[in-house]
């Protein structure tokens, strides 16, 4: 039986670039997923799980480490996401009973940008030396270490945002989004890479409908 699983089982060919079934199809639910969470659809979380499976392998394979660790982060967060969602507190419900959008005072996106920046650090020292603690797991050093960490970091940040549907979590998500689709395209995943370039689309987009929404429910509320 053929590895459909493998970043060298091709699909088909675009513009002489062969794509793999499993980079496809993560593109596919990944979009899926950011569109309906944009529109504050619940059911994001669950196209999400498929996205984060996809991933976790595609990443293994081409040596992004940290963004391979981030999938298992992204499964248990889609879970939680989902029940936050949905069944929200009583004084947190919008008009369709779910969870509404709200925004982070000032003192805590400082602090919370305080400990990214230190996260950062501890993950791209960590990173950097996988390969040779654990040479049987990872072969090859890990590409861009402090780069993929800070995008790790910043993407652990910004789901814990989107899952207690903070308004800032899109103007977070689109820093991640810029970087890692130059990083996707540098590590030769250019599918990935044109995800990421619509991805940053769809996070103005999400921050444009969210940002109507939380001042529509501030007017409603006075």
């Amino acid at each position: 039986m053929e590895n459909y699983f493998s970043i060298h089982h091709i699909f088909f060919e675009v513009l002489d670039y062969p794509l793999s079934y499993i980079e496809f199809w993560g593109v596919v639910t990944g979009l899926i997923a950011v569109y309906l969470s944009s529109i504050e659809n619940v059911w994001s979380w669950i196209i999400g799980l498929i996205n984060v499976i996809l991933f976790f392998i595609l990443f293994y394979q081409v040596q992004l480490y940290p963004d391979m660790m981030l999938q298992v982060f992204y499964f248990i967060t889609n879970c939680i996401g989902f029940f936050f969602w949905k069944f929200p507190k009583k004084e947190e419900e919008n008009d369709k009973k779910e969870l509404k959008i709200t925004r982070s005072s000032n003192r805590t996106i400082l602090i919370y940008t305080s400990i990214c920046i230190l996260a950062t650090l501890l993950l791209g020292k960590f990173s950097s030396h996988l390969h040779e603690w654990f040479p049987k797991l990872f072969s090859l050093p890990s590409a861009f270490p402090y780069i993929d960490s800070f995008t790790t970091v910043l993407s652990i940040y910004a789901t814990f945002l989107l899952m207690k549907k903070k308004l800032e979590a899109w103007i977070v998500w689109l820093i991640v989004d810029i970087i890692l689709s130059i990083v996707y395209l540098i590590k030769d995943i250019k599918l990935v890479s044109i995800e990421y370039v619509i991805f940053c689309i769809i996070a103005a987009y999400g921050f444009y409908h969210w940002y109507k929404a939380y001042q529509k429910a501030i007017k409603i509320s006075v």
